[in-house]
């Protein structure tokens, strides 16, 4: 099946990338291990769209994940890269019915999907893998740390043995034969080509053991620059929300314990720049493809190198550079796993607040079931709500809704425009996603 670079930007494969195309057929049980941000997902999804049989209906590949943004992610890149593969993703967080009449219906070639809810598809006979060439396993080590080890056991025991075996993460384990199963395999290691060219890393001192103050500090100092702020907890993630809230900050907060819909709208407003800065835990510090992050915050220190990996991994992406600051308390010290101290970074006593970003995020209440795309938002848009092209920005379809980003200062004058509106003949909800 052939598929489009373009479609996403790229016009060159990294080496990384050029390699895993060249030996997949001579390995074809592989283990990929490069630093988050390097383009992993494009590694692994090349080879497995050329084994793709056009004239084949039946399952054919399958991509395992360890959460639901991840397979969200994963499927919306495969469509772009190849609009004519029939892929569709499976997780929690929704009815499994609804799943099972789509691969019903659709009768995917490639299926995205958490190990809880593949497992469930299988024992339920809900997908037939009997044509299965390609098995990926993506973000292996997260998957195995978050309790699915039985499950992809499992799941391998209702699998046929596939042609091709891939497994990808930025991280090693101990734990590759459990999920390799018997036999040899290849592994391509380009950890070494770590980011530490890419993202300048920096100590701030916070004179109190509250950080708060020295984070708004440290975000005023940073402007309008887009920042990541990783906390341990969830409650910390809502403490350090409400905080900046009171301060006056834009921002987002993303964790597991917030709705699906809560968690993709923060995720679109981040992405789209109607929002410069998040507050999350470690759900974040894996598998979200956020370009253009200039800043990772450390406001917990991390439990471990791997955690701190990913983190930092947020920014400076492909070649992009960023930086990572560590916020220490008076009584934290800088983590082991350092080898060199990072220097310090000073702050000024005040700082102006980080004005608004240019950019709102408008919710439409329709989506692809409703047969919306891009095209039809532009045009809707552009004739009804009488705005200009270059004053609509990043816009994502999502299945039963879509965000739009909009120019700020004619976000109000178009919600009154379009108030009540149809949108390719349908009637529907328009508001601000803030």
């Amino acid at each position: 099946m052939q598929y489009n670079l373009s479609r996403l930007g790229i016009t060159d494969l990294n080496p990384m990338q050029q390699e895993m195309l060249r030996i997949y057929r001579r390995y074809p049980r592989t283990v990929l291990l490069s630093p988050t941000g390097t383009g992993k997902s494009l590694a692994y999804l090349l080879p497995m769209v050329e084994q793709l049989d056009a004239a084949n209906n039946n399952l054919q590949a399958l991509v395992i994940v360890p959460s639901r943004e991840l397979a969200i992610q994963i499927r919306e890149t495969l469509q772009r890269l190849c609009p004519d593969c029939r892929t569709t993703a499976c997780y929690g967080g929704r009815a499994a019915m609804e799943e099972h009449r789509t691969l019903r219906s659709l009768q995917p070639q490639v299926v995205v999907a958490t190990p809880g809810r593949l497992f469930d598809h299988l024992q339920k006979a809900n997908m037939e893998p009997s044509a299965l060439r390609t098995l990926v396993v993506d973000e292996f080590d997260k998957c195995l740390e978050l309790g699915f080890r039985q499950q992809l056991a499992d799941i391998r025991q209702l699998l046929p043995p596939p042609s091709f075996l891939f497994l990808l993460s930025a991280t090693d384990t101990p734990d590759l034969g459990l999920m390799m199963g018997a036999g040899t395999f290849h592994k391509l290691d380009y950890t070494d080509d770590q980011a530490e060219d890419r993202i300048a890393l920096h100590i701030v001192e916070s004179p109190e053991k509250d950080k708060l103050h020295t984070l708004l500090r440290l975000l005023c100092t940073l402007g309008n620059q887009s920042s990541l702020v990783f906390v341990n907890y969830r409650e910390s993630a809502e403490r350090v929300a409400a905080f900046l809230k009171s301060e006056g900050v834009s921002h987002c907060v993303y964790h597991g314990n917030m709705e699906q819909r809560d968690r993709e709208k923060a995720i679109y407003r981040f992405s789209n720049g109607s929002c410069r800065v998040m507050v999350s835990t470690d759900l974040a510090s894996r598998g979200l493809d956020i370009q253009g992050i200039d800043n990772v915050i450390h406001y917990h220190l991390p439990l471990d190198e791997k955690a701190f990996v990913h983190r930092n991994g947020r920014t400076g992406r492909w070649d992009a550079h960023g930086r990572a600051f560590l916020l220490l308390g008076p009584e934290e010290h800088c983590p082991d796993f350092l080898p060199l101290e990072p220097p310090r970074f000073g702050l000024p006593a005040h700082g102006p607040r980080p004005l608004p970003s240019e950019w709102v995020t408008l919710y439409i209440g329709k989506g692809k079931k409703d047969k919306i795309n891009k095209i039809d938002i532009v045009g809707f848009l552009i004739k009804t709500g009488q705005v200009e092209k270059e004053q609509i920005g990043r816009i994502d379809v999502l299945p039963g809704w879509s965000y739009v980003a909009v120019r700020r200062e004619v976000s109000a004058a178009l919600l009154q425009r379009i108030r009540g509106a149809k949108i390719k003949g349908v009637k529907t909800v328009y508001a601000l996603a803030e």
